[in-house]
């Protein structure tokens, strides 16, 4: 896998052009969502990625902080593009059995 460099500590940009934590496999949109959905704080993302130092977190949030703008529309069109999926596909089949038996 080619990566390229940051001047961000601890950050590389994988070949399709994510920036992700060196050596982590973990994706900075992956802790950006989580801060968002839980409001949580570096010291919770340290609890919640044990295989992450508070450094890789830090640097993480500093380069989303930087680069917000275009981070968060990455987000944006990954949950366009997964609710593009679901109304094509539809509800699964248990969804639509627990529907049935009024269980949802």
């Amino acid at each position: 896998m080619t990566l390229a460099a940051t001047t961000y500590e601890h950050i590389v940009i994988d070949q399709a052009g994510v920036p992700v934590i060196a050596g982590a496999n973990t994706k900075i949109l992956q802790l950006v969502i989580d801060m968002m959905a839980h409001g949580s704080s570096p010291e919770e993302l340290r609890f919640q990625y044990p295989h992450l130092s508070l450094g890789q977190i830090h640097s993480a949030l500093a380069y989303y902080w930087d680069h917000k703008e275009k981070i968060d529309a990455d987000i944006e069109r990954r949950f366009e593009r997964v609710e593009r999926w679901r109304r094509e596909t539809g509800p699964s089949s248990l969804v639509a059995r627990l529907r049935e038996r009024g269980a949802l």
